[in-house]
């Protein structure tokens, strides 16, 4: 769908002359891209159905770059939008028309590995994937572990707080991130945390970790590594209804068994990801649960047996253990590739991100289902069901007239239900724009406005991320004689295609 744009005045254009001349001179050489056509790759993130081109991208090198730009553009009064590698599902780096785009994708170097203190120090832009892999040949690795690893950056992570398939044990990134080097819309350059395990003070660095750009942008990453385990088996476990799943799930857990991941799959998802991984998942299973062991290998043997059992005793048709490495990666492979997967069974899906108690998982399963039929869509559920983090992904054609319309509100109607049980409405995608408007069903006029007071004391021109997360918008000035009832303006809408 196209949106006619009116044609821009001169003294609009000429402004942006100016801003982009400025920019050159900041950032020389190939930093500053002006043109429509190179700037097309980042009018969206992976939340594609929302796009926008940018007034300008700005790829900055050094961390002075990076403050000298941000200075700039508060001292003009400038809209900043970061981004990493852009693969965020929310619509949290998608561009503003009248906004600079703060390109981090140069910012990727191994700064430092210290293997005696177990962590290492790496810029924004080193993938998630590529920590892991500098530390392999030492015995270590970085545990949150996106679906997207390959590609999604560690600022990126660090933004939306992203954890994966191993997070139950071992935490998101906030648990997992030391320290970082931050510049300010003013463009200060801020130290949170270090290379120790906590910080006196207050813990800006967990305030930062998960503020989807609004706070500063972040230039310097510390991050825990972690040893190897001796021992990792998975067990994939084949049920016949989803709602008996979700009921091994919790027995799992009530157990006292924290298996080092823990993700199930529907129908659906199953035979999208076998058919394109061919993992050797079980075909004939209505549900499909991936159980990770770790730890010594005689702990792992006799887990894996309590395991099988409690499974079995939920109903389980199918169980079978990995007997390799090789196979382990190998059912974890249809796991990750689960969300290209399935656009082998459909021409375009929307990822949900909600977060409920696990006791509540067969109670949603079952809802879902009947959403799915009212609003006459298919769903495929993939998700970190030991954290009871939910990633449904509604299946719809953008060709067909309202499917991507059906599919907003089931989005929306499933993040609510996620809320009515107890949950929340984002566990690691963020808010973004996707879920901005979604957001005074979990909280409250004081609660939001006491967010945004925080969004006021590191940036009080509003002019880093604007439009994103917040429903509403408060000038920082009025928050602090803001009464309930008032001081409210509209964000702008963001063209949809």
């Amino acid at each position: 769908m196209s949106v006619h744009m009116p044609e821009p005045d001169q003294a609009v254009l000429g402004r942006r002359a100016r801003i982009v001349a400025t920019l050159r001179q900041l950032v020389p050489g190939e930093g500053v891209i002006a043109t429509e056509h190179e700037m097309r790759p980042f009018e969206s993130d992976g939340l594609t159905a929302y796009r926008q081109l940018p007034m300008v991208v700005v790829l900055p090198e050094t961390t002075r770059q990076v403050s000298e730009v941000l200075k700039y553009c508060h001292e003009e009064g400038i809209k900043v939008v970061p981004r990493g590698a852009g693969t965020s599902l929310s619509g949290g780096a998608l561009p503003l028309a009248d906004g600079v785009l703060l390109g981090m994708a140069k910012f990727n170097s191994i700064r430092e590995i210290d293997f005696a203190s177990r962590l290492a120090v790496v810029e924004p832009g080193v993938t998630n994937l590529g920590i892991s892999t500098a530390v392999a040949h030492a015995g270590f690795y970085y545990a949150p572990d996106p679906s997207s690893q390959i590609a999604c950056t560690i600022g990126g992570n660090i933004a939306e707080n992203s954890g994966g398939v191993h997070c139950l044990k071992y935490g998101m990134t906030t648990n997992n991130v030391l320290g970082c080097e931050i510049v300010l819309m003013d463009g200060q350059i801020l130290r949170l945390g270090g290379k120790h395990l906590d910080a006196a003070g207050y813990d800006l660095l967990g305030l930062v970790t998960g503020s989807e750009g609004l706070l500063g942008v972040v230039t310097e990453v510390t991050v825990r590594l972690l040893k190897k385990p001796e021992t990792a088996r998975a067990v994939l476990v084949g049920f016949p209804t989803s709602e008996q799943a979700g009921e091994c799930v919790s027995r799992i857990i009530g157990a006292g068994i924290i298996p080092g991941g823990m993700e199930m799959m529907d129908k659906p998802a199953i035979h999208a990801a076998e058919e394109f991984v061919h993992a050797g998942y079980p075909l004939d299973v209505e549900a499909l649960l991936i159980v990770e062991l770790d730890g010594p290998s005689a702990e792992v043997d006799y887990l894996i047996g309590r395991v099988e059992t409690i499974a079995r005793d939920r109903g389980a048709v199918s169980v079978k253990a990995s007997r390799s490495e090789e196979e382990r990666l190998l059912f974890w492979a249809g796991r990750k590739a689960a969300f290209p997967a399935a656009g082998r069974i459909s021409p375009d899906y929307y990822c949900m991100d909600g977060t409920i108690p696990r006791a509540k998982l067969p109670l949603v399963l079952k809802r879902m289902k009947e959403m799915s039929e009212t609003y006459g869509l298919r769903v495929a559920n993939v998700f970190h069901a030991g954290d009871g983090n939910l990633h449904p992904l509604i299946l719809y054609d953008a060709n067909k007239e309202g499917e991507l319309d059906r599919a907003e509100a089931f989005g929306a109607d499933i993040l609510k239900l996620c809320v009515e049980v107890g949950g929340v409405l984002t566990g690691e995608h963020g808010v973004g724009v996707e879920k901005r408007d979604l957001m005074p069903t979990m909280f409250s006029e004081i609660d939001l406005a006491a967010q945004e007071r925080v969004k006021c004391a590191f940036d009080p021109k509003g002019l880093l991320n604007p439009g994103k997360v917040f429903p509403t918008l408060h000038r920082c000035a009025e928050l602090g004689r803001m009464h309930i009832s008032g001081g409210k303006l509209p964000f702008p809408d963001i063209p949809r295609f």
